[in-house]
C-alpha cells in the first residue's frame, strides 16, 4: 500500500491559498508520500499552467498501482472527478483534503453538486468538526476525518516575548478593502484602550472611523511577518459588521479554518476570534486566545486581560506554533486515514 499525492501548477505562490496547498505537498513528501504527477511548478502563464497540470493528471494512471492511497487537494477544478475515477479504476483509495467549499462561499456549485463531486472520494479530511458535521448532514458517503488547523511551514521563527505592555495592540492581516471587510471601517467607533496594526492591501484610511487609531503597515510577505509582526493579538474576523461575523465571508467562519489563524500563531500572537467560528473551540481548548461575541465590546474584553493571563496564552501558543511548523496536524490527519484503510 503505497502513499501518493498529486502535485500541480500553482500560480502566485505568495497567496494564502497556495501557501496552504504547497505546505501540504511539502509535508506529504517529508513523511514519505510519492508524487504521481509532474514536479510542482509555479508558472504564471495560464496556458502553460493549464498544460502542466493536465500533463500531471494524464501521468497519474501510469504512476498508480493497485492498493495505493492517493491524496488529493480539493478543489482540483476540472480534474477532481477524473482523477478519482482513474484512481478507482487502478484499484486505489482516494483521500481528499478540503481547502474550500465552493457551494458555500462562491456559489459556483449547488450543495448537491458539490456533495456529488466529493462522494467520488473514499475519505475526506475536513477542516474541523463543524465542517465534518455539515458534510454528514448533506449525505456525504465518504468517511470523514478532521485536520483541526492548517499547518504553516516557515524556517523563520518569531521571537518569544513573555510580557506585553498595555494598552494592547491588535494585528489584522488580509484583504483590507471595505468590499471584503467593511467592519474595519466602523471599528474605530468602539476603540478606546487599544490600537490596530493592519497588514495587507487595499486599506483606505480616510474612510475609516477614527483613522488615527489604525496603523497601516502595507503588504509584508508571510515569512517576514512571522519575525516582524508588531502587536499583541491577531484578529480573525470577516464580514461587514462589528457586532457579528455576517455576510458570505463572515458566515463561512462557522465552517472553515482561515489560514491567517495559523499565521498569527506562527507570529506568536494570541488569537481573538468570533465565538461562533469553527476554530473557536480549538483556541479555547488550547488557551491561546480569546473568543468574543462582538467587536463592539473588545475594548472591555482586552482591558480585563491580566498580564498573567496574557503570559499563559503566549507560553501555550509557542507549543502550537512549533507543531504548525513541523506539519503536526496534517501528519496526524493523513495517518488516521491510512489506519482507516488498513483495517
Amino acid at each position: 500500500m503505497n502513499k501518493c499525492y498529486l502535485s500541480k501548477n500553482y500560480k502566485g505562490l505568495g497567496s494564502a491559498g497556495n501557501k496552504a496547498k504547497t505546505d501540504i505537498e511539502a509535508i506529504l513528501k517529508e513523511i514519505g508520500y510519492r508524487n504521481v504527477g509532474l514536479k510542482q511548478s509555479s508558472y504564471d502563464n495560464k496556458i502553460i499552467g493549464f498544460l502542466v497540470t493536465l500533463l500531471g493528471v494524464l501521468k497519474t494512471p501510469f504512476s498508480l498501482r493497485k492498493g495505493d492511497i492517493l491524496v488529493l487537494q480539493y478543489p482540483l477544478k476540472k480534474y477532481y472527478e477524473l482523477v478519482c475515477n482513474i484512481a478507482h479504476m487502478k484499484g486505489c483509495k482516494v483521500v481528499t483534503i478540503i481547502h474550500d467549499l465552493g457551494s458555500f462561499r462562491r456559489g459556483r456549485l449547488t450543495i448537491e453538486q458539490e456533495i456529488e463531486r466529493l462522494n467520488h472520494s473514499d475519505y475526506i479530511i475536513a477542516h474541523n468538526e463543524a465542517m465534518a458535521q455539515w458534510l454528514q448532514q448533506h449525505k456525504t458517503s465518504a468517511q470523514i476525518g478532521c485536520l483541526q488547523i492548517f499547518d504553516y511551514l516557515s524556517k523563520d521563527k518569531a521571537q518569544f516575548k513573555e510580557t506585553a505592555p498595555t494598552p494592547y495592540s491588535v494585528v489584522y492581516a488580509g484583504a483590507l478593502s471595505s468590499k471584503k471587510n467593511a467592519f474595519l471601517y466602523e471599528l474605530g467607533n468602539y476603540m478606546h484602550s487599544y490600537r490596530f496594526n493592519l497588514y495587507g492591501g487595499g486599506f483606505d484610511a480616510s474612510s475609516a472611523k477614527n483613522e488615527e487609531l489604525f496603523t497601516y503597515k502595507g503588504f509584508i510577505p508571510s515569512d517576514e511577518l512571522i519575525t516582524s509582526a508588531c502587536g499583541h493579538f491577531g484578529l480573525v474576523w470577516d464580514g461587514d459588521s462589528t457586532s457579528t461575523c455576517s455576510g458570505t465571508y463572515g458566515e463561512y467562519l462557522q465552517y472553515n479554518n482561515p489560514h491567517k489563524t495559523s499565521l498569527y500563531i506562527r507570529c506568536l500572537l494570541p488569537v481573538i476570534i468570533w465565538k461562533k467560528a469553527a476554530l473557536a473551540p480549538f483556541i479555547k481548548e488550547n488557551n491561546i486566545g480569546i473568543c468574543i461575541d462582538s467587536l463592539e465590546n473588545l475594548d472591555e474584553v482586552l482591558s480585563s486581560v491580566s498580564q498573567e493571563e496574557y503570559e499563559t496564552m503566549k507560553k501555550n501558543i509557542v507549543t502550537i506554533s512549533d507543531r504548525l511548523s513541523t506539519g503536526y496536524y496534517l501528519t496526524h490527519a493523513v495517518d488516521e486515514a491510512y489506519q482507516y484503510f488498513k483495517k
